[in-house]
């Protein structure tokens, strides 16, 4: 038995390294294909990120073998592997955008049927791959997810934005309903003060009277207290005089008679 083919081995060791390398694997058969057909069917898988490549069957058992891969019944027919690769602008592929791109040609063209395939390691079915081209595209649903993260952030700076605000406004409120009672307030008491101060000022006024003329008063009280005996005493010394003269008056009518 001669030494294997050195191409042989190549291609074997390329789809080895493809199988490692790829999110995601799908295998479809292309039986009926033309060469426009496959021409577009490449352009759409690298515009998606993939990477569609015919290989025989005998060469793809090798390296699935190697791996301790169960697809040997979808490597039937003529078999053409999508791979997840590198998009235009140098992004990764997702499994999702390149199942998508599958289906969506399949579904226009009846000549590609996909079989199977692998994500991560995983055996996908025909089914299970249509509805992974269903899914949201990995950048769109990051975009949702970030969006989802966001929204309550802007909220919360929003409302942390308002929070000093609404404070302000309240504070401002509570400052204008006080001002009319600090008003009042202030009103009375500089009303009472000003009271106060008269009064004060009368009453060192009158201590000034008191201390210039400190018999005034006493006197005043003494004389409205002695002012009834005088008055008695003199009514006494009327009523003596009147007698006296009364008594002289009938002397002198004695003497005459």
């Amino acid at each position: 038995m001669g030494e294997p083919n050195s191409e042989k081995v190549a291609i074997v060791a390329e789809v080895r390294e493809k199988f490692q390398n790829s999110e995601a694997v799908v295998i479809t058969e292309y039986r009926g294909l033309n060469v426009s057909d496959m021409a577009a069917l490449r352009s759409a898988m690298r515009e998606a990120g993939g990477e569609y490549k015919v290989y025989k069957n005998t060469l793809v058992r090798f390296a699935a073998k190697e791996l301790d891969l169960d697809i040997e019944e979808l490597l039937i027919g003529p078999t053409a592997i999508a791979f997840t690769g590198t998009r235009p602008d140098g992004r990764d592929a997702d499994a999702v955008t390149v199942a998508k791109a599958l289906t969506d040609f399949s579904n226009g063209n009846e000549s590609l049927v996909i079989k199977g395939g692998m994500l991560d390691g995983k055996i996908l079915t025909t089914d299970e791959i249509i509805a992974l081209s269903k899914i949201a595209p990995r950048d769109e649903l990051l975009s949702k997810l970030a969006g989802g993260i966001a929204a309550p952030m802007q909220q919360m700076a929003a409302l942390m934005k308002a929070v000093p605000q609404k404070f302000a406004f309240a504070l401002s409120a509570l400052v204008e309903a006080r001002g009319g009672e600090h008003g009042e307030s202030e009103e009375a008491t500089e009303t009472e003060t000003l009271l106060l101060a008269e009064t004060d000022a009368a009453e060192s006024e009158q201590s000034l009277v008191d201390e210039n003329q400190p018999g005034d008063t006493e006197d005043a009280v003494e004389a409205s207290e002695e002012a009834p005996n005088e008055g008695k005493a003199d009514l006494e010394i009327e009523e003596i005089i009147i007698e006296d003269n009364e008594t002289a008056g009938e002397s002198s009518e004695e003497e005459e008679n």
